[in-house]
């Protein structure tokens, strides 16, 4: 029989619930009616089926991003997985080349998932975009150097009653960041209200300045027994901390230091641009690790270089001199990005810098920078146009995304 790849059918996502349950080894629900098949569409699947068998499977997940101050749409790739008696046989690679063409057509320009493995994706011109950064510490050692806790005050609140709040305070907080995503409440459900029983009750605590307006916000979760201590054995998860001023980042700390009981605080999706160990009096104490975040890759260069934000004035050229999965960015891109906008067109030659579609991944979402990629070797350019690079590409944050999908 001939292997198809196309999307499935309403009735076929059964398939796709046994699909995810065994290749993520019942981490989302062994049944066929786990969060796989049903938080899905029919329509943002892309699969190899042989005589209605799914093989492999893809999910494209339409999300919007944030580009460094513009809003710009984004698939979210999900759910990639073949069963073991048909790896091998290039069926990830087909899906891929079809849905990166279909990503085009659908305006989407560029692609992010979370790797299983850095290996399988890599070969696919993803690059690794964003670190996840996790503290734990004891809430006696929550201190700030220069002894400034904030001045807003706190109230607390349950989901129903701190959503409305703290979602507004969100789309402010991510306006001019790179690589957060808009937040559809099945998003939020998803990660932030994520109801899991060992953690406890979430709840939203809710900064707010002295004139009372809302600048920040900490969603968490309040366990006892969770800590080896005879004094402060309850444990807080901070499941995402959200701040619009320095002010509200001191103040929602302060308060979690307020927590006597709490012998660890735990919070294992932050930013690298966290300002955390630049504050804290004794910043080791904060034990950081730092993950391996969300991976990117550029789909459609042209399209892409258009919708980011740009905070400076420059004119570069790139050359990319082969892409298998995507042969429409083979060309040389003449960019010319200001903060009112940007414009690309046909360019000349092999372009003022040369380098491959996953290093253009890693500088277009400002993880790396043009002069550390050249010095790498994974850029090929003058060192005025490596500057010229730096300047165009430079980002207002780090980019971050705390969202699995």
């Amino acid at each position: 029989m001939t292997i198809e790849i196309r999307p499935l059918a309403p009735e076929e996502m059964v398939q796709l619930g046994r699909m995810g349950a065994y290749v993520y080894g019942g981490a989302f629900g062994d049944g066929e009616d786990n969060v796989i098949s049903a938080s899905n569409r029919p329509e943002w699947t892309l699969c190899a089926v042989e005589n209605g068998r799914l093989l492999s499977s893809l999910v494209d997940i339409p999300f919007t991003m944030r580009a460094n101050g513009n809003a710009m749409p984004l698939c979210g790739v999900s759910t990639v997985g073949t069963f073991p008696e048909y790896r091998r046989q290039g069926l990830v690679r087909r899906i891929h080349t079809q849905a990166f063409s279909h990503m085009r057509e659908q305006g989407q320009a560029v692609a992010a998932l979370w790797a299983s493995q850095a290996a399988i994706y890599q070969r696919y011109g993803y690059a690794q975009a964003t670190v996840m950064r996790s503290y734990t510490i004891d809430t006696t050692d929550i201190a700030f150097h220069d002894g400034d806790n904030g001045h807003g005050h706190v109230e607390r609140f349950d989901v129903a009653g701190g959503y409305d709040a703290a979602k507004a305070v969100y789309i402010r907080f991510i306006a001019n960041r790179m690589c957060y995503l808009h937040r559809a409440r099945a998003l939020w459900d998803f990660n932030a209200f994520e109801a899991r029983d060992a953690d406890g009750m979430i709840h939203i605590a809710i900064s707010y300045d002295t004139d009372d307006a809302p600048n920040g916000y900490v969603i968490y979760t309040l366990r006892a027994d969770k800590v080896d201590h005879v004094a402060r054995p309850q444990e807080i998860v901070v499941r995402d901390l959200v701040w619009t001023s320095l002010d509200a980042y001191r103040s929602l700390w302060h308060w979690i230091a307020r927590h006597d009981l709490v012998g660890r605080v735990r919070w294992d999706t932050a930013p690298v641009a966290d300002p955390a160990l630049e504050l804290f009096v004794e910043p080791r104490m904060l034990h950081v690790v730092d993950r391996e975040g969300a991976w990117f890759r550029v789909v459609d260069v042209a399209r892409a270089l258009e919708s980011r934000g740009y905070d400076e004035f420059g004119e570069i050229s790139i050359g990319i001199a082969s892409d298998d999965l995507a042969p429409w960015n083979v060309s040389t891109f003449a960019l010319e990005a200001s903060p009112e906008g940007a414009h690309v067109s046909a360019g000349n030659g092999s372009g003022d810098l040369q380098m491959t579609v996953k290093t253009l991944s890693s500088l277009y979402t400002g993880f790396r920078t043009a002069r550390e990629l050249a010095a790498w070797g994974m850029i090929e350019g003058s060192k005025e146009a490596v500057r010229t690079a730096d300047g165009i590409f430079r980002t207002q944050h780090g980019p971050h995304c705390p969202d699995h999908f």
